[in-house]
């Protein structure tokens, strides 16, 4: 299953993880996708093309949110001050 991985998103695995879990959650995006077991938290890395042949499904998947960078890095926008 070819699915698009964000940061947060719960993942189920056609295989079991030794301490007996399927479930992972995403914390490392790039060529590698890097995996936390939701039992033990263990870690591991894996190619991104290995980990769209080990995913079963998608368990769930945190809301999309926006930041707006602009007024982040604007010098101009001074932070208010009591």
């Amino acid at each position: 299953m070819a699915i698009e991985p964000r940061l947060g998103d719960v993942v189920q695995t056609r295989k079991q993880h030794p301490c007996g879990n399927d479930q992972w959650q995403v914390y490392r995006l790039g060529a590698d996708i890097g995996l936390r077991c939701i039992k033990c938290d263990r870690r591991v890395l894996m190619p991104r093309r290995e980990f769209n042949k080990s995913v079963k499904k998608l368990i769930s998947r945190l809301p999309e949110t926006t930041v707006d960078v602009e007024a982040e890095v604007d010098p101009s926008v001074s932070p208010k001050t009591n």
